[in-house]
């Protein structure tokens, strides 16, 4: 059951995060203040800061509710073609306001917001492949895998945002299905094979 207070608070960051985009369109993100939200959004200082620590936690809020939070509902071992389709297209359907904060906030910043979304989904693919295929690699490999796997797709999607890349999406998901149904099995399986070696 969702609580009136719950509706009310999602609602009114809704209106916070529709202010923002909104404002995006016309000016630099590292120029939007918390003076043009309430002002464009009718609601107070107060409020604001009620919801939101400042303008970056209302954008990573923003971003995790259109793009994050619709990934993580995928079953991502049977749907992570999908998955990455839906991020891709978010990439095109909103490369004004990305490009926008990309050229605000620079591009270690905006891979530091991508990288922190994106770890834990990686996480789940990894530990749901070595458990599905029985492989048992060890705790830190697979740690390491996906910190490595997650600075990749963060960096693959700089560089759709700044369109240094094709924007043939079938390419793009045909290669990283490539990596995640023959690549991470592969690595798993060899860390193991690697610590077996050691131990003997």
């Amino acid at each position: 059951m969702i609580l009136k207070h719950d509706i009310t608070t999602l609602n009114t960051k809704r209106a916070l995060s529709s202010s923002l985009k909104k404002l995006m369109q016309q000016k630099p993100f590292s120029k939007i203040t918390v003076s043009n939200l309430i002002s464009d959004s009718g609601l107070n200082r107060n409020t604001f800061y009620y919801h939101f620590e400042d303008i970056y936690a209302l954008l990573r809020w923003t971003l995790e509710q259109e793009a994050i939070e619709v990934v993580r509902q995928f079953d991502l071992m049977v749907d992570y073609e999908d998955a990455i389709r839906f991020v891709l297209d978010y990439l095109q359907a909103n490369n004004a306001m990305l490009k926008n904060i990309y050229d605000s906030l620079g591009r270690d910043e905006l891979k530091r917001f991508f990288y922190n979304d994106f770890i834990g989904i990686t996480k789940s693919i990894i530990e749901d492949i070595d458990e599905a295929q029985e492989i048992g690699a060890p705790a830190e490999f697979k740690s390491f895998l996906s910190m490595f796997c997650t600075e990749a797709l963060a960096g693959i999607l700089l560089e759709a945002i700044t369109e240094k890349m094709p924007q043939n999406h079938e390419a793009i998901i045909s290669n990283i299905t490539i990596v995640i149904t023959y690549g991470i099995p592969a690595s798993l399986k060899a860390a193991v094979q690697k610590e077996t070696e050691q131990i003997r």
